[in-house]
């Protein structure tokens, strides 16, 4: 039986870095502003930073208003404080009931800012519902803001994402993709500077310069799907894990919660603690994140969202 599977569609992109497009420019220049605020002015955002959590949700409504999408919420109460999950969507043109489903988790890790982990996820959010706006697609895009991933919610009931794959579960809505957008900040050519949970060290790169994408086993087509599309349209390295769940960090994000409602679901992430040196400390600052390469990576996401969004 098959613990993870390595090949993966198209070829990740090998050649020398490129000056960024004006559009990519474009792109730094908007998720530098969220991570700055994000991290920067407001900080630490929890349950126990209360009002800081609320200060966060409250720029993520007000930067969807701005676009012009009709916003949601889906609120609960936990310890006390009334938490919420934020929401938009674009319809698509068609019949289809199918939805491609975008998701980050806007809280921080108690004690840190949370620039990589995970205001950079926040920030692409923000900006792939700025470039995909407008767009005519088959399928309907939703794009979610969700609160408490963090430790002490982390894979419980109370963790934003799994209450949200609950609802969707019993309304019986048809997710084609969930995609977690997981701490997507940081990149390095410094040789050694990536790690793994084992075995997989043995069969892929040492240096930390490319971006993941990371499924389970039973959300492998999704993977390849998203993999390919993300290779034909961008300049920038890329690797692909389709691994069982229970291995180390291919769980550790929102998309758990959508397997647990048997939707197939992906993370994509510069893999968080086994590259990021400040991953859940209070380093973990605006400063750290590589805003070109992250321009780059958010750019080809956009991209390969409107290729899933128009896959038959």
């Amino acid at each position: 039986m098959k613990i993870f599977i390595k090949a993966m569609p198209g070829i990740s992109y090998a050649g020398s870095s490129q000056n960024l497009s004006e559009n990519e420019k474009v792109i730094k220049k908007s998720i530098q502003k969220h991570i700055d605020i994000l991290a920067g002015q407001i900080g630490e955002r929890n349950i126990f930073n209360f009002k800081k959590l609320c200060a966060s949700a409250e720029y993520i409504e007000h930067s969807f208003l701005e676009l012009g999408y009709d916003v949601l919420e889906q609120s609960y109460t936990v310890y006390g404080n009334k938490v919420k999950n934020i929401e938009v969507e674009l319809q698509s043109n068609s019949n289809s009931k199918e939805i491609i489903l975008l998701g980050a988790h806007y809280d921080s890790v108690f004690g840190s800012p949370g620039a990589n982990d995970n205001a950079s996820g926040i920030a692409a959010l923000l900006e792939l519902s700025r470039l995909i706006y407008g767009h005519n697609c088959d399928r309907t895009l939703k794009l979610v803001a969700f609160v408490n991933e963090e430790p002490p919610f982390f894979q419980s009931n109370n963790m934003g994402s799994y209450l949200y794959a609950q609802r969707s579960r019993e309304r019986m809505e048809k997710i084609k993709t969930m995609i977690s957008i997981e701490t997507i900040g940081y990149y390095t050519n410094k040789k050694n500077s990536q790690n793994y949970p084992f075995p997989l060290g043995r069969f892929y790169p040492k240096t930390g310069n490319f971006i993941g994408f990371v499924a389970n086993l039973n959300s492998k087509h999704s993977l390849y799907n998203a993999i390919d599309s993300f290779r034909k349209n961008t300049k920038f390295p890329s690797q692909g894990v389709a691994a069982a769940k229970w291995l180390p960090g291919i769980s550790s994000s929102d998309q758990w919660a959508f397997w647990k409602m048997k939707y197939p679901a992906i993370m994509i992430t510069d893999t968080a603690p086994y590259r990021y040196p400040y991953y859940h400390t209070k380093a973990d600052t605006p400063e750290k994140i590589d805003y070109d390469a992250m321009a780059r990576v958010v750019g080809g996401i956009s991209r390969m969202v409107l290729d899933l969004l128009n896959l038959p």
